[in-house]
């Protein structure tokens, strides 16, 4: 055979091994559509992605789905509806070489995976891996493919102890409610705790008894003539609490005549370190604060952005990283790219000295980085019209916090004076911003006002411009708002970042609990099933015993506890309890609210109801009378045509209006909410426009009249 033949021969066996390499089919299951479209532009015409759309099998609802006689082993069926999307993925599992279950990169999605293995018969013969990425990028999606596993079974069974601790105790006391209580009620494991935090807190509003105290505050002018205004603190130096009107006016007389000497200067300068990368928790709670978006919106939104947004010029890119985490950790890339990054835009000032590793207070999983942009450079404004006004707001604020918490600490000025009147000290403090380090990025709420005060010195004399005694009384516990329950939630260490969004949406699903003005309060009915958790169900509402449990749950997934010994613990004192409640509760009768609206049909008051889509009122009559109609809320101001009442009503899509309740004979109706006033110019009714700075203008668009609502409105 010549070189030239063998060179050939050769050169064909490569160009076959080459087909036949790149003829091999692959399969990539993920669980959604918008995760498939955004991993579908990382790989070849080989992969072919599909998605499961979320689980495939799980307990069935109709019943517990546990067989409690053989150690409390699952009884898994497909979910209703997901029939034909398991017949194609089948049929493409088994036309694939290979198939990779790219689910998310936690019990939930290790679980998801493990159930497809068995809903596709993916038998030992097929060739499975697992391959997990913390952010949807190209170089974390092809990584992972080189780094494919096995799945993680501690990680399934941690997911699967929890669901059937969950359903044990959602399915029976749920079931227990509505034999005593009303039908469609529930008690879940991690809500019920959720709720009792709530009702306790309402017990120590209600039982908190306000005490009074003063306080005393001196309007000062210095030698030149400047303004200083110091407080009380005691006398001679010794702190003394002015806690009457008499104490405090035998303070001022005592001070009639007396000069003011300054005793102490303290010049200084004071710290403020950059706060942390979000986790779940923290994302939600600072949504909540600064966006005002209730927590199931955020993750919603959060979920978008991670799996992927079509951007301008870029296509579908998965902007943040995996969304549900607990950890503040970062990637040594993500810190390398972030601290490039401070350096070209702010200077090398503005970068911390050294890598910040912020730590967890309590336990945490440590499975995933602190939620944070994909790619730095990808600024917010650069994006903005790529996304909506949602998409833009809740990356604006990742984006941010990310680059803040690598910055340096803010620094300040501070400038602190102790003076003495007689025998009365007082006490006076000023600080301004020296440099503003990681505030020139982040400054939602962690930017002090400056407060000036003139430079003093020790012997200096000022003059008593005023001296204005103000009465205070205590305060009680402010209630929970979605933030601080989720953080409370996560102090105590019950639920994960997973539950935080759900727990919050059950409650107030099931009316245990109503919010007004981000506030969350108890309803009659949250207190009734709060009430008979406490009573028959105590472990289950106990802080510490939730909180172990959750610890147990992650010893199963370190693959340090067998998961059916978490079952087979808790179950035994569970039933106990459940029967003794069958046995002792007594039918809990809670009654209707009787509305002020008269039944047509046979005179009687209607009712207020909850339905599934929110209040109806109701004949109580029922069922020899039927008659049933919309609830609607008043708006606390009169119809400016005819005089009646206004109401909060609603338009088939959802959207808010406000209408006269004598419609259809007065056509009233207004998309802004009036306020009962007329407009000094032209005579037509004032609405309230906006919903953060709300102004108050005039409803005539031809009229261009506004009135500034008043300060202590807009705080409320």
């Amino acid at each position: 055979m010549t070189k030239e033949m063998t060179e050939k021969k050769n050169k064909a066996a490569k160009s076959d091994a080459k087909k036949t390499k790149t003829s091999k089919k692959y399969l990539v299951i993920v669980e959604s559509p918008a995760k498939a479209a955004t991993i579908g532009k990382f790989l070849g015409t080989s992969y072919k992605i599909e998605a499961s759309m979320g689980h495939i099998r799980d307990l069935p609802k109709s019943q517990m789905g546990i067989d409690l006689e053989n150690d409390f082993e699952p009884k898994y069926i497909t979910i209703r509806g997901k029939g034909d999307l398991l017949s194609k993925l089948r049929r493409d599992a088994k036309s694939a070489d290979k198939v990779f279950l790219a689910t998310d990169p936690d019990r939930e999605g290790e679980a998801i995976s493990w159930h497809l293995v068995h809903a596709l018969n993916l038998g030992e013969e097929k060739d499975i891996s697992r391959i997990t990425f913390n952010e949807i990028t190209k170089t974390a999606v092809k990584r992972s493919i080189g780094e494919a596993r096995d799945i993680d079974m501690d990680l399934v069974n941690a997911q699967q102890a929890r669901r059937l601790l969950d359903r044990m105790v959602g399915y029976t006391i749920s079931d227990l409610l509505w034999q005593k209580v009303k039908k469609g009620l529930s008690g879940g494991r991690v809500q019920s705790v959720a709720l009792r935090i709530i009702c306790d807190r309402e017990e120590e509003i209600l039982a908190f008894i306000p005490t009074e105290y003063w306080s005393l505050t001196a309007k000062l002018l210095d030698k030149n003539g400047k303004h200083l205004e110091a407080k009380f603190y005691g006398k001679n130096d010794e702190k003394m609490e002015l806690s009457d009107s008499e104490t405090t006016e035998g303070i001022v007389k005592a001070l009639e005549g007396k000069a003011f000497e300054v005793t102490d200067v303290k010049i200084g300068t004071r710290q403020k370190k950059p706060v942390a990368p979000f986790t779940t928790s923290t994302l939600q709670q600072e949504a909540s604060k600064h966006l005002n978006m209730a927590s199931q919106k955020t993750m919603m939104i959060a979920q978008q952005l991670y799996e992927g947004i079509n951007i301008k010029g870029e296509g579908t890119v998965g902007l943040v990283s995996y969304i549900r985490t607990d950890s503040f950790r970062i990637s040594d890339e993500a810190y390398d790219a972030v601290v490039s990054f401070i350096k070209d835009q702010y200077g090398d000032e503005y970068v911390n000295p050294e890598r910040i590793i912020y730590k967890s207070k309590g336990k945490t999983q440590d499975a995933h980085e602190a939620i944070r942009p994909t790619e730095i450079l990808r600024s917010p404004d650069s994006i903005k019209e790529s996304l909506s006004k949602d998409q833009f707001r809740l990356y604006k604020l990742i984006w941010e916090r990310f680059v803040a918490s690598q910055m340096s600490p803010a620094v300040y000025d501070t400038l602190s004076v102790k003076l003495q009147a007689g025998e009365c000290s007082f006490r006076s403090s000023g600080s301004s911003i020296k440099f503003k380090g990681f505030l020139e990025v982040y400054n939602k709420g962690e930017e002090e006002n400056e407060k000036m005060i003139p430079l003093l010195e020790k012997g200096d004399l000022l003059k008593t411009e005023a001296l204005l005694p103000e009465q205070h009384f205590t305060q009680p516990p402010a209630r929970f708002t979605d933030a601080s329950l989720i953080k409370t939630l996560e102090e105590i260490g019950v639920g994960r970042p997973s539950t935080y969004a759900p727990t919050l949406t059950t409650i107030q699903a099931r009316h245990y609990v109503t919010k007004e003005a981000k506030n969350l309060y108890p309803t009659e009915l949250g207190e009734v099933v709060n009430n008979i958790m406490k009573s028959y169900f105590s472990e289950i509402v106990d802080v510490d015993f939730t909180a172990n449990l959750e610890k147990r749950l992650d010893e199963v997934e370190n693959g340090l506890e067998e998961w059916k010994q978490v079952i087979r613990d808790f179950y035994p004192d569970f039933y106990a309890c459940v029967e003794d409640a069958r046995e002792k509760l007594a039918k809990v009768e809670i009654k209707d609210e009787v509305s002020d609206v008269i039944c047509e049909k046979c005179g009687r008051n209607m009712v207020i109801k909850y339905g599934r889509y929110g209040k109806f009122l109701a004949c109580p009559g029922f069922p020899d009378c039927q008659n049933a109609k919309p609830f609607f809320e008043e708006a606390g101001v009169n119809c400016p045509e005819c005089g009646g009442k206004v109401l909060i009503k609603k338009t088939k899509k959802g959207r808010i209006y406000y209408g006269c309740e004598n419609n259809p004979e007065c056509g009233f109706m207004s998309w802004n909410k009036p306020t009962g006033e007329k407009c000094p110019v032209c005579g037509s009714f004032l609405v309230e426009k906006g919903r953060k700075n709300i102004k108050i203008v005039c409803s005539n668009e031809k009229c261009s009249y506004i009135k500034e609502r008043p300060e202590e409105e807009e705080s409320q």
